[in-house]
């Protein structure tokens, strides 16, 4: 197959009435007809003003349909979407302008207050303008797999962001592979609530779910209440959020309470979840595991059933029907089963490139594989288990210490909201093993509390990997998607006082 085929045009053929889209907030609802049709008197309207193929449209705007209208609309200019992330500063997305150089910037009406501070004029819009009878004329049927078709900025937590290409092949093969190994199908309603100038966000769950025929309930605000509210009354059979989101969800009175008679499964992603919240879920009995992606592949790469999620907490499973994924050493060579080596992914979903970074591409996709940068082994079954960032893995005293081991450890501490392990430059040890932890209730002053926490991580850990030193955060920063910014935590320890210094005997 060499061409991408409109399957939103050939769902609004079949399902014309069926319900594509929902506004969770205010109930409106657009049918696949609707949204179809939207797309091409929006893309009749980029085209009066001059967008052409290759042109670049940015959209600054909270979650809602318009994501969907004007990335169709894109793709009968053959133009590229570019969402950007309206929580960073003017001074971040003038930065964005100047390196995307957009031909068209469509802006929200909520954040018209940004329009005299950007480096370009912004064009405010209405989806109601987008009338369903001013329709563009002619409606591709198919265009090349390799077209450029959205591009999204990375998170930047290692520098600046890069605005990673995706193809029509890129985007459709996520689908497509979702669709496929998880089962997917017109019976399913997802909702949305992770932003959507992410891949989380767009690509996620929001296209494969459109792309097979079942309903998007989309959210702007993340409101613990109002999202549990949404999956029972739009009964959504699938859902994913990050770990942040999920520490509030569970908390909920009515989580307590509730049954969610319609839910397959509750997906986590983003950062690797605490023992805590399987736990609330296990005591549920309801269905809940893990995925690992990134905006450069999918980001959908692996399966696991939610029974055996419960069984192997932290592992993401086997890759998805459609991808492949190795784990290589330094030289190269694939790792055996139980060694760690840094994951790379195989597959049509792989990003094209970085944009106007030609040697960060280079750099990134080697050998046809997306060299991801994350540490990870396999058990014996075959299944993967992330140990996150090869530049976050520590080395103590000539010992390899691996951060999210620690965090998960300290996950089941009584009252803990958040950890995060991180390095500091040491004399004596190379690098020093400090921990930033949120705890519920806690005296800053409590003298206990260091030999709490000492005593709790000895308990389940070799010396070497015990925090030296412990600080205490109301909560930890975090980045635009939610998750633990790291980088923010290194400067805030440098920074500030120690809270708690539990140096202790390596021996």
């Amino acid at each position: 197959m060499n061409k991408e085929w409109n399957w939103l045009k050939k769902r609004a053929d079949i399902h014309p009435e069926k319900t594509a889209v929902i506004d969770g907030e205010s109930g409106h609802k657009w049918t696949y007809g609707e949204v179809y049709k939207k797309s091409l008197s929006c893309a009749k309207m980029l085209e009066g003003k001059g967008i052409k193929s290759g042109d670049r449209v940015v959209l600054i705007a909270p979650n809602g349909v318009e994501y969907l209208i004007l990335l169709f609309a894109c793709r009968e200019l053959e133009a590229i979407f570019v969402p950007f992330n309206w929580r960073l500063t003017v001074h971040e997305l003038n930065d964005l302008i100047s390196d995307c150089k957009p031909v068209l910037l469509f802006i929200h009406p909520s954040f018209l207050h940004l329009q005299e501070k950007l480096s370009m004029d912004a064009v405010a819009y209405d989806v109601g303008e987008w009338k369903e009878d001013i329709v563009f004329s002619a409606g591709k049927e198919s265009l090349a797999l390799d077209q450029p078709w959205m591009m999204i900025y990375t998170g930047g937590t290692t520098g600046k962001p890069k605005g990673a290409v995706l193809s029509y092949r890129s985007v459709f093969t996520n689908s497509a592979n979702t669709i496929i190994t998880w089962g997917l199908s017109e019976k399913d309603t997802t909702l949305t609530i992770l932003p959507m100038f992410h891949t989380g966000g767009i690509n996620a769950l929001t296209l494969p779910v459109l792309h097979a025929g079942g309903t998007v309930v989309i959210y702007s605000q993340f409101k613990p209440q109002a999202i549990l509210e949404g999956l029972l009354s739009y009964q959504c059979t699938v859902v994913l959020m990050v770990p942040t989101m999920y520490r509030a969800f569970i908390k909920l009175e009515d989580f307590q309470k509730e049954t969610f008679p319609h839910m397959d499964v509750f997906l986590s992603g983003g950062a690797p979840c605490p023992v805590s919240i399987y736990d609330a879920f296990e005591g549920k009995g309801l269905p809940f595991k893990e995925g690992y992606g990134l905006t450069e592949a999918g980001p959908n790469n692996f399966f696991i059933d939610p029974s055996v999620a419960k069984k192997k907490r932290g592992s993401v499973g086997k890759p998805m029907l459609l991808n492949d994924v190795k784990l290589l050493n330094k030289r190269g060579n694939e790792v055996k089963c139980g060694e760690i080596g840094e994951m790379v992914i195989f597959g049509d979903h792989l990003f094209q490139y970085y944009w106007q970074k030609e040697e960060e591409t280079k750099k990134a996709v080697r050998n046809g594989g997306l060299h991801t940068g994350d540490l990870a082994y396999q058990d014996q079954d075959g299944d993967f288990f992330i140990l996150g960032r090869k530049k976050e893995m520590l080395i103590s005293g000539g010992e390899n210490v691996y951060p999210i081991e620690i965090e998960n450890i300290l996950s089941a501490y009584p009252g803990l909201l958040e950890a995060a392990v991180v390095g500091l430059p040491d004399e004596k040890w190379g690098e020093k093993v400090v921990c930033a932890v949120a705890l519920e209730g806690l005296d800053q002053g409590d003298k206990h509390t260091d030999q709490l926490l000492q005593a709790f991580c000895r308990e389940k850990l070799a010396g070497y990997k015990v925090p030296k030193e412990f600080y205490l955060m109301e909560e930890l920063p975090k980045t635009h998607v939610g998750k633990i910014d790291k980088k923010a935590i290194v400067e805030h320890v440098q920074n500030s006082r120690l809270f708690i210094d539990t140096t202790i005997n390596e021996n």
